[in-house]
């Protein structure tokens, strides 16, 4: 890369979308060309550093997060969003896939930054999402012309209420690959030497592979610390999201998946509804869920549950014969949400399906969220 000595002074917010935690910056603020702009995006973020102790990111994947956001370069859509997974590590952006979690903060960043008409109490955003083409529409309240963030909803993973935020993902189906099964089947066999490993394959909000867990050897109910401590089944769980990545033709061997698309396709390890202990100590009831699922992304399990894999999970659940379809009870099949079980609680999402042809047709995909505007300020950088 080239040496440019510069000071630069760029204008930013942060908010915490759902879950996750980002950087938001308007599209105007950079330079157009890609390299200079990701030298001065890894540069607030402080990567490559595992602490990232000298720019503005978390030392967390769930807080190295970016979004950048702009007029719409689509009729149809009100702003225009690119995702970027910052890596911690590396000087490397991902920008192959979406972030549901930080999603729920663009319109608020929208709304703040007088990109959208405002309408009081709900201002609807439509929102281009440029890494995959598709446009998800956000109803976000507002209160005095600004986002407001008060409110009595709660999402597991997240201390306190807040304003519920409304997204909309009926369009994002088959936003990567072009279809909702990239493979066209309800599950696929992977080998893996001399082991073979029945999955489903999911491209809804992000290309997400489903597996259940016992055929890892899991119960399904582990935490973060029990599965990221195991190297073994680390190595393991990144062969085989290697090899779907050779399936779908994003790289060309398996061992290039974790440099090129270390992002995507998230991997989620699913088990039928069962009791265990949420991540702040409470009890989760299986009476009160339908599928328990521990996903991983950036190679690690997700503290929580990321938005886009909400999305997934509710679509494969409406394809019949899938891994996680043959897991829920019959009511849940034909239901109207599903309940999904992850580390820090539960996360329901509204799901509507037809079949035309025998062929799932996914109709409406539907997640609540909060978010809430952190910092405003400017953000130095020297590269």
């Amino acid at each position: 890369m080239s040496n440019y000595n510069k000071d630069f002074e760029i204008k930013c917010s942060i908010i915490r979308g759902g879950t996750s935690k980002g950087i938001y910056i308007m599209e105007n603020e950079l330079p157009k060309e890609q390299e200079l702009r990701d030298r001065i995006l890894l540069a607030i973020f402080g990567s490559p550093d595992v602490r990232q102790i000298d720019g503005l990111g978390g030392a967390d994947s769930l807080t190295s997060k970016l979004a950048i956001v702009g007029p719409s370069s689509r009729e149809d859509a009100d702003v225009d969003y690119t995702f970027g997974q910052v890596s911690i590590t590396e000087s490397f952006i991902d920008y192959g896939g979406n972030c549901g979690n930080i999603s729920s903060g663009v319109g608020v960043f929208a709304i703040n930054n007088n990109l959208v008409k405002v309408t009081e109490p709900i201002t609807k955003v439509r929102v281009h999402m440029t890494n995959t083409n598709r446009v998800l529409t956000l109803e976000v309240p507002v209160k005095d012309g600004k986002a407001e963030f008060r409110g009595d909803y709660k999402i597991d993973g997240v201390p306190g209420t807040g304003a519920k935020i409304t997204l909309d993902w009926s369009d994002v189906v088959g936003g990567i690959t072009g279809d909702l099964l990239p493979t066209g089947n309800p599950r696929d066999i992977i080998k893996v030497e001399d082991e073979e490993f029945e999955l489903s394959i999911v491209d809804a909000g992000n290309i997400v592979i489903f597996i259940e867990a016992d055929k890892l050897g899991l119960k399904g109910t582990e935490s973060s610390n029990e599965i990221d401590s195991d190297k073994e089944l680390l190595k393991k769980i990144e062969r085989i999201r290697g090899e779907v990545c050779c399936k779908l033709k994003l790289v060309d061997s398996w061992e290039e998946a974790q440099i090129k698309t270390p992002y995507q396709p998230f991997f989620a390890i699913v088990s039928k509804a069962a009791d265990y202990i949420a991540l702040n100590g409470e009890k989760v009831s299986k009476d009160n869920l339908d599928i328990v699922s521990r996903l991983l992304f950036m190679q690690k399990m997700h503290k929580t549950y990321p938005v886009t894999g909400t999305v997934a999970t509710g679509a494969v659940a409406r394809i019949k014969d899938s891994v996680v379809y043959n897991l829920l009870k019959d009511e849940v099949k034909t239901g109207v949400e599903v309940k999904i079980g992850h580390p820090g609680g539960i996360i329901p999402i509204k799901v509507r399906a037809s079949y035309p042809n025998d062929r799932c047709k996914i109709e409406e995909l539907v997640v609540c969220r909060t978010a809430r505007l952190i910092l405003e300020g400017r953000v130095f950088v020297n590269i």
